[in-house]
């Protein structure tokens, strides 16, 4: 029979989604799962997103442009200026979604066989997408000892070679929650200068960050216009995961020459989306106050309960809302798995993301999860209430 490709078997699966049919059948057991394992917020879609497209006047859906409106690029660039981040239209290409940002960055940048240097634990899809482009993940280990700080910059520079394209960062991080400082922020710039590469920051939760810290951006990073990519999304900052905008930012113009290339290829991002996203724009700060304000009583109440359960580690996020809990356990895989299998209290488990899927160096995250913080308090406190009973009775 015809054989698919070795690629396609190379592609590792979402640590997020691969564990979806057993939720599926606990449900249909009649059991009620707590979702922890994904990062899709219970928060309300801005109004004016929603009303756009509702009272909308089109007559006929066209394509739009393959860049993205240039309406909504020019309100998007001055959405940035509202952050010390200097960019115009012309620097800005839409995607459907920050995943095909990333897809349009890794494709603009690498050749077969070239390598990006990733910070672990990542979000699990930079391992989709490099195999995707037939490039090679190089990881350098940040440790929940260290609450997942940036490693010392000697350790990247052990790991460049003449394939090293990019470095690849997410601030803040997904999962860990860890937000990079300016002084962070300025080693990356030097070492990337040093070496002529990229450097690429996904910085999709931006508005997400506490402790009175701010976001830095590293188009904000003087000297650093022809290395930096921003990739960027509405999905979690209007909690618009389903309508599958994002961004591309960078004023490097042969790469987004290149980029538009790629994009030309799947002809325009959806106009709808479009539409919501150019109206979100308008959403007031209050709205961010809000959310920011539930987001770190959700923080603080989640890391209070999980460090009363015996030989727990947290690593404290400092922004977004995921953080890394080290469990006293073996295999986490096996672990959620047996979550939804086989335990359950007055009819109710949880379900976690098992965290050596947010690694490439092989045996790393084993005994963690991610935890996503994005429901209401009450069922945060259940779930760990669930989920130290359960460490109580798993057997491993």
């Amino acid at each position: 029979m015809p054989k698919v490709s070795q690629k396609g078997i190379s592609m590792p699966e979402s640590p997020i989604r691969k564990l979806v049919p057993y939720a599926e059948a606990a449900k249909k057991r009649g059991i009620n799962v707590i979702h922890l394992n994904i990062g899709q917020p219970d928060i309300k879609t801005p109004q004016v997103a929603l009303d756009a497209v509702k009272n909308h006047n089109l007559e006929v859906v066209e394509y739009s442009r393959t860049e993205g409106s240039e309406e909504y690029r020019t309100k998007l660039a001055a959405y940035y200026a509202k952050y010390d981040i200097h960019v115009d239209a012309n620097d800005i290409i839409v995607t459907t979604g920050g995943s095909e940002a990333l897809s349009f960055t890794i494709g603009s940048i690498t050749d077969f066989g070239d390598e990006i240097i990733i910070p672990e634990p990542f979000y699990a899809n930079y391992n989709g997408f490099s195999t995707a482009a037939g490039v090679n993940v190089v990881p350098i280990i940040s440790k929940i000892d260290d609450n997942f700080a940036l490693p010392p910059i000697e350790e990247f520079e052990k790991l460049i070679t003449e394939k090293t394209k990019a470095i690849l960062i997410c601030n803040p991080g997904n999962p860990t929650g860890y937000l990079y400082t300016p002084e962070e922020i300025a080693k990356l710039a030097a070492i990337v200068k040093k070496h002529d590469i990229f450097l690429i920051a996904d910085e999709v939760y931006r508005e997400f960050t506490y402790d009175n810290r701010s976001h830095y951006s590293i188009l904000q990073e003087p000297d650093l216009e022809e290395n930096a990519i921003v990739v960027d999304s509405v999905s979690k900052r209007y909690s618009m995961c389903g309508a599958r905008i994002g961004c591309m930012v960078s004023k490097n113009k042969a790469l987004i020459k290149t980029a538009i290339k790629f994009a030309q290829a799947r002809l325009s991002p959806p106009t709808f989306a479009q539409i919501a996203s150019e109206a979100a724009l308008e959403t007031p700060q209050s709205y961010f106050d809000e959310v920011k304000e539930e987001y770190v009583g959700r923080r603080e109440l989640l890391i209070h309960e999980l460090e009363k359960i015996e030989g727990v580690t947290i690593g404290r996020p400092q922004g977004a809302f995921y953080c890394i809990a080290q469990l006293p356990i073996e295999d986490s895989d096996h672990f959620a798995q047996w979550l939804l299998n086989d335990f359950s209290i007055n009819g109710e488990t949880v379900m976690v993301a098992p965290a050596a899927g947010f690694y490439a160096s092989e045996g790393y995250g084993k005994n963690q999860v991610r935890i996503a913080y994005v429901l209401e308090k009450e069922s945060l406190k259940r779930a760990v209430g669930i989920l130290k009973e359960a460490l109580k009775s798993y057997k491993g």
